[in-house]
């Protein structure tokens, strides 16, 4: 088990986790990433999310992998 954190940005803004989950592996992590963007996306809000990514970082503060916004929205048409 190992925490993680999902700090999200993009040219213009940051938003970082200063709490994290708790995960057991980094499938486990992906999942909870991948929940995370589509939680953002879901709201009904003006915000563009295309060009946003999440950082999973873990508590060292290494970088484990990213999330482009596109991967889980897909491409615009």
């Amino acid at each position: 088990m190992t925490q993680v954190f999902f700090h999200c940005s993009n040219t213009r803004k940051v938003f970082l986790d200063h709490h994290g989950a708790v995960v057991r592996d980094i499938a486990e992590a992906r999942e909870h990433a991948t929940r995370l963007v589509q939680s953002f996306t879901n709201e009904r809000t003006l915000e563009d999310w295309r060009d946003w990514v999440m950082h999973v970082n873990d508590d060292q503060g290494d970088e484990l992998f990213v999330v482009p916004f596109t991967f889980v929205l897909g491409r615009s048409h």
